[in-house]
């Protein structure tokens, strides 16, 4: 079983017993390299686009939000979670993700309101 299948199957018991719900999302490039995915984050959940890559690949990417989320995109090495990027309360934001090493690395949205926020990601490689 892969490290992301580990890492989701335990994340999916968790959310079970906390009653949440939430929206974990396997990238599937197109041809040319795009990945485009329109979610809707529910109030006090997250929202999770994960995907493998490969050291020295460049992912360009770009999301806009009905609303303002805490973002970051993240990637696990044994038990420690490593932060390529981490921001609080962004509608939207854009960057470039140079990948260091092989990993699955995901973009996550966690929405800390009351309302739910729609949201718009590109990912480009």
């Amino acid at each position: 079983m892969s490290f992301l299948a580990r890492c989701l199957g335990s994340l999916f018991v968790v959310l079970l017993s906390a009653g949440a719900q939430a929206e974990i999302v396997d990238i599937a490039w197109s041809g040319d390299g795009r990945f485009e995915r329109r979610l809707a984050v529910a109030p006090g959940k997250f929202a999770e686009v994960c995907g493998k890559l490969a050291k020295a690949q460049s992912v360009a990417w770009r999301f806009d939000a009905s609303g303002p989320l805490n973002f970051n995109i993240h990637y696990h090495e044994g038990k420690d979670v490593r932060y390529p990027e981490r921001r609080d309360a962004l509608a939207s934001a854009n960057g470039q993700l140079r990948v260091a090493l092989d990993q699955d690395y995901c973009w996550m949205w966690t929405n800390k309101s009351t309302l739910p926020v729609d949201l718009q990601l590109l990912l480009t490689r």
